[in-house]
């Protein structure tokens, strides 16, 4: 049995899969704060997706887990886990030990990426570009994720564009993660509203000239993201996920307007059809807890393969 989490500021996915890579059990639970709650939680969630499943935990084979900030996929130590209250929480030992089995570790991008990679039953390379609190995309080429040399490939958010931009989380000015991401629509929008992007994307709608601006500036920052990641990787497709993903064509559409004005004046961005290697990630699909469950199930990370 091959089960995957996906451990989220406010949610727990956990998911098992059958020997074919489908999901066959399902639960998700709040996520506690802190590195015991975290792990208390986490804990919660195997035990509870192993009894949907009708299994044991003697069954489990493999765990694997997707978590926000720094991971050191050798050791499963997670590090600056702002989100999450953690600091430094050595993950794979603590959660294997309460569990009994083996618990591997990855950033809960890079999960993601690998997991929508197998739901869509996509080939070649392709790339999830996640739109959360901040921006960050996976890399998947022919089934492998491709993590870089130190770790850092798709930190795309902290690539700066606009010098006299905002200060970024990263200490850098300007970076793509200050207007396309959860964060940054709420510097430039400010709301008391449950649901800030649905209101401005609402208020650009009804013509409103502030919510448009703020919109045309995300849809932008969204274009050139995807814009990085064709140029330096040449993924054929790009699937957006994350947050702001729950807004479907609504994002998606002025994303396309962006790229058709690039176009108009360069022959050369006509000619990588940027508008046609983009697509959002369908609600409700466990990517992440995938990816984790997969991650989990290889020895190594760098021979992740798709399953069939």
């Amino acid at each position: 049995m091959r089960l995957g989490l996906d451990i989220g500021g406010t949610k727990i996915d956990a998911v098992v899969l059958d020997d074919d890579g489908g999901v066959r059990a399902h639960v998700r639970i709040p996520t506690g704060t802190g590195p015991e709650a975290v792990v208390t939680s986490a804990e919660r969630a195997v035990r509870e997706v192993v009894i949907q499943d009708g299994s044991e935990l003697d069954d489990i084979q493999t765990i694997g887990v997707g978590i926000p900030g720094m991971v050191d996929t050798e050791t499963g130590h997670v590090h600056h886990a702002v989100n999450l209250g953690v600091a430094d929480l050595a993950l794979a030992d603590v959660l294997g030990e309460r569990v009994g089995a083996r618990v591997r570790v990855e950033n809960d991008v890079k999960a993601a990426s690998l997991g929508a990679y197998h739901l869509l039953q996509l080939d070649g390379a392709a790339a999830l570009l996640n739109l959360g609190t901040g921006m960050a995309a996976g890399v998947v080429v022919n089934g492998v994720l491709w993590r870089g040399a130190r770790g850092g490939a798709g930190e795309i958010g902290h690539i700066p564009f606009d010098p006299f931009g905002a200060v970024c989380s990263c200490g850098q000015r300007g970076c793509l993660e200050t207007v396309a991401s959860g964060s940054g629509l709420a510097r430039m929008w400010p709301s008391s509203a449950p649901l800030p992007a649905l209101e401005l994307f609402d208020a650009a709608d009804a013509g409103d000239p502030r919510a448009l601006q703020v919109r045309r500036t995300i849809a932008a920052g969204v274009a050139s993201a995807l814009r990085v990641l064709v140029l330096t990787v040449d993924v054929e497709l790009v699937v957006i996920g994350g947050g702001l993903s729950n807004l479907g064509d609504r994002l998606l559409a002025p994303v396309r307007e962006v790229l058709t004005e690039w176009e108009h004046d360069s022959a050369f961005l006509r000619s990588l059809e940027l508008g046609e290697r983009v697509r959002m990630l369908p609600p409700h699909l466990s990517a992440a807890a995938v990816g984790a469950a997969l991650i989990g199930s290889t020895e190594t990370l760098d021979a992740v393969e798709p399953v069939a």
